[in-house]
Parts: structure tokens; sequence; C-alpha cells
């Protein structure tokens, strides 16, 4: 079966998932990358849409609309004693030096960056992502400076697109490769409930397929811009249920050997 194919029939099937345990663990690992190339999709679109029309926006109204600031010995300071916010059309920007916004007000807007008190956020794609200034250790930002950065980034984006894509790939298939790791050891205790003998190689198969659910409906939930709230414990409990499934789905008389 081709991992197209897979992918179909993990998505609804917990026995096509329990058969997959006696593949190779090549194909397998395989799969978990075609996973979290599905799940980065929504994120390099948004990113490459943020630096290719987004650019010209927020130098605009940073040039017209936002008060002289400057980020300095890690911290930003402005002329404003109120935070500001400014929509345009999908895209927000924000600037706060007194603490009142966060991270997470940043992730509601969507897509947006933040100039906040201690950190840069950047929200696109249903990622959030915060660089704090403190990386700027000896460097004094000021309006000018954030502009002329925004120029020099607007004239790499075609080299800044694709590395930040690789790097979001690279992250979030490492960050995959665990989550599934974590999740065979949580069907260590559910094979044992259920009575079925596995080995923890053909669990961490059976793992990665039960993985696919959870990433297809995020991902759309991304593509659509509507955040999910307690996703974290969504995805998991998602993904609990469907390895539980599938290993109910695993004769109990049958004795399986291969190992990771």
């Amino acid at each position: 079966m081709n991992i197209f194919k897979q992918f179909y029939k993990s998505i609804y099937s917990p026995k096509d998932i329990a058969s997959f345990r006696f593949q190779g663990i090549g194909k397998t690992i395989l799969f978990v990358f075609f996973l979290t190339f599905i799940s980065i999709l929504p994120s390099v679109v948004f990113l490459s849409t943020i630096l290719t029309t987004g650019l010209e926006t927020a130098k605009n109204v940073i040039n017209d609309e936002i008060p002289s600031f400057t980020i300095s010995e890690g911290e930003l300071t402005t002329d404003s004693n109120a935070p500001i916010i400014i929509r345009k059309d999908d895209f927000s920007i924000m600037i706060d030096s007194t603490g009142t916004l966060t991270q997470e007000d940043v992730e509601k807007e969507g897509n947006a960056f933040a100039l906040l008190t201690n950190q840069f956020v950047l929200a696109a794609g249903g990622r959030t992502d915060p660089y704090d200034y403190a990386m700027l250790e000896g460097i004094d930002i000021t309006k000018e400076d954030f502009v002329d950065i925004i120029d020099t980034i607007d004239s790499l984006k075609g080299i800044i697109i694709p590395v930040m894509s690789l790097f979001i790939y690279l992250f979030s298939s490492a960050a995959s490769f665990i989550e599934v790791t974590v999740l065979a050891l949580f069907g260590l205790a559910l094979k044992n409930l259920s009575g079925r003998k596995l080995t923890y190689g053909q669990l961490w198969r059976m793992s990665a397929y039960a993985e696919t659910l959870p990433t297809l409906f995020f991902t759309i939930m991304a593509i659509l811009k509507t955040p999910v709230p307690n996703s974290f414990i969504i995805n998991w409990f998602v993904a609990i249920i469907v390895l539980y499934l599938a290993i109910k789905e695993v004769p109990k008389s049958k004795q399986e050997i291969p190992e990771l």
C-alpha cells in the first residue's frame, strides 16, 4: 500500500492502522515526514503571504500610523501610554510597551506581528512564534531601523521563504517524532489494558498512523484560520483514542515479535 493510500486509510480505519504494525520501520518514518509536511503547509503559505504582501503594508503603517519607539536593553519603549492595534485587511500590527498585550492576544489576531514589552511575536498560519529582545543584546533598534529591516527582508524574501520553510519543517519533524514516541509509551499501557501482545516497535508504527486524524483536523483549521480552544488536549485525546481503537483491532490470540 502506498503512502497516500495509507494516509487515507488512517483517517477512518483503526483496523488498517493495526495492520501497519508489520511494515518496515523505514516506511513508517517516511510517513511521519509526509504527515509533518502536510501539517506545515498552512504555515508556509501564510508565511509566504506575509512576506510578499504584508511587508509593504507593514512599512507604510509603521511610517504613517505608529509613534516612535526604541528597543534597547531587551525592552520596548514608545511614546504611547496604551497598546496600539492596527488592522489592515487580514493582517494586524500591534505595538505595546505597557505590558497589557500578551502572546495569546497576538495569536487571537490570526495573522499578525507584534512588538511587545520584551519580545517580538509573529503569528501566521496557526503558528505563533515569539522572539525575545534579549537576543539583540547590545543592539538598539528604533522605528527607522525597523523600517530598514523590513526593506532588507523584502529584498531577500526569495531566500528567506525557502530557508524559513525548511527550518519550520525540520523543527516540526523533530516535534512529530517526539510526539509519536510519547504516544507509543501511552500505547504500552493501552495494550496491557486491552490484553493485546504488542512490542514497543509495533506500537510506535501504529502511533505514527494514529496521528493522521488529529493532524488533518488541525491542518484544516489552520487553513480556515480558525483557532481551536484547548488544541493541545484535543490533539492528544484524539490520538490516544485512535491508537486504542487500533490496538483493539489486534487479535488477542496472535503473538507478534517484530522489533523496532
